[in-house]
């Protein structure tokens, strides 16, 4: 089975699945087609998803107001799926060059931690905001003694400890090995024994999708019920107010959240699962083997897209950032039409031949 960049792929029982692909049908063509469209997918995402976290970055580093509770795990979050796409062009290349790996032992270990270090981290960073807003609508009173900036920053910092824990596997295993029967060096994950391999794709699915997405449902539901209810008691006594509209906006807000991360991982996480079937020899055939080879390939593309789509989920549809990003822009303008209107005044006062006459002498 080839490897996408995100999947925990071991070439060690490839030798037992081929008995279930001698007379699977050439499918060669169609994995031109993935040569071809998926590295292009990957690289527009990561120029797109690289601009606009580089934009989140730059605005929140160059205003002046120290950032608020929610924006630190914004922040965070950014520089996460900052790391994420640095590291994905090498897959890109990757997957263009037939899963021949050509950048040597060390950046196939640094490239694959980094990749699987965000997975975490940035998952349970939306855990953290998810959590914050539910506090935030839900218990207005009781969030006010808990949610502090010392509280927010001690979060991101466990979170990517947590991350990076969790990546030390990949770190361990991962190495470039040449694949005889493809005539490749490919970046693999070689475990020791299969238990190995199928107890760490049970991690990445439980841990790293299933206990956060649940929560992250869980606790945007809450949130969007407690504010439709705050709505509906508003109706009743017929009071409308700015607050009002604000909650309304936030509870679009969040379904979007809850629907585009839905959309982007939940394929993958499915393919995950079947796959660990497959190895277990629970299902078996050329059509399961060619669904999870193929299938493996675009849903990995569009989990992928999840950190592109974050910042412009997360902030870019916040009316407060947009406010921050008007006032940093305005800041340069306001500097470039001074400095404009400086270098003017010198320039007609150094070619003048005759001093100008103030309005008083005249």
């Amino acid at each position: 089975m080839t490897e996408s960049p995100l999947l925990n792929v071991s070439f060690s029982n490839q030798s037992e699945n081929e008995s279930n692909s001698t007379f699977c049908p050439d499918l060669d063509n169609w994995w031109e087609i993935v040569y071809y469209l998926v590295p292009k997918c990957i690289d527009t995402i990561c120029v797109i998803g690289m601009l606009g976290n580089l934009f989140v970055l730059f605005v929140y580093s160059l205003h002046k107001a120290p950032l608020k509770i929610a924006e630190i795990y914004l922040v965070n979050l950014a520089v996460a799926d900052l790391i994420f796409l640095i590291c994905l062009p090498f897959w890109a290349e990757n997957i263009r060059n037939k899963y021949n790996w050509p950048f040597g032992n060390f950046l196939c270990r640094a490239a694959s931690t980094s990749i699987h270090l965000n997975m975490y981290t940035s998952i349970y960073l939306l855990v953290a905001v998810s959590l914050d807003r539910y506090f935030t609508f839900v218990h207005t009173l009781t969030h006010r003694r808990i949610r502090s900036k010392t509280t927010a920053r001690g979060i991101c910092l466990l979170t990517w400890i947590f991350g990076i824990l969790l990546s030390i596997p990949t770190f361990k295993f991962r190495t470039v090995k040449h694949l005889p029967e493809w005539n490749i060096s490919a970046c693999v994950l070689e475990f020791p024994t299969p238990s190995w391999q199928t107890g760490i794709r049970l991690v990445f699915n439980t841990v790293g999708f299933l206990l956060p997405s649940t929560a992250i449902i869980f606790l945007n539901l809450c949130t969007i019920r407690s504010l439709q209810e705050h709505t509906r008691e508003q109706r009743v006594f017929r009071t409308k107010s700015c607050k009002d509209h604000k909650d309304t906006k936030a509870t679009r807000l969040i379904s979007l959240v809850i629907l585009i991360f839905l959309l982007c991982w939940t394929p993958y996480h499915l393919v995950v699962f079947l796959d660990i079937l497959f190895r277990m020899e629970v299902i078996k055939g050329c059509f399961w083997e060619n669904f999870l080879n193929f299938g493996e390939q675009f849903s990995s593309t569009l989990a992928i897209t999840n950190s592109c789509i974050n910042p412009i989920v997360y902030v870019f549809a916040g009316k407060y950032f947009r406010q921050k990003a008007v006032e940093v822009f305005s800041q340069f303008f306001c500097r470039a039409d001074f400095l404009s209107q400086t270098s003017f005044q010198e320039k007609t006062s150094y070619f003048n031949l005759f001093p100008v006459r103030s309005s008083s002498t005249s």
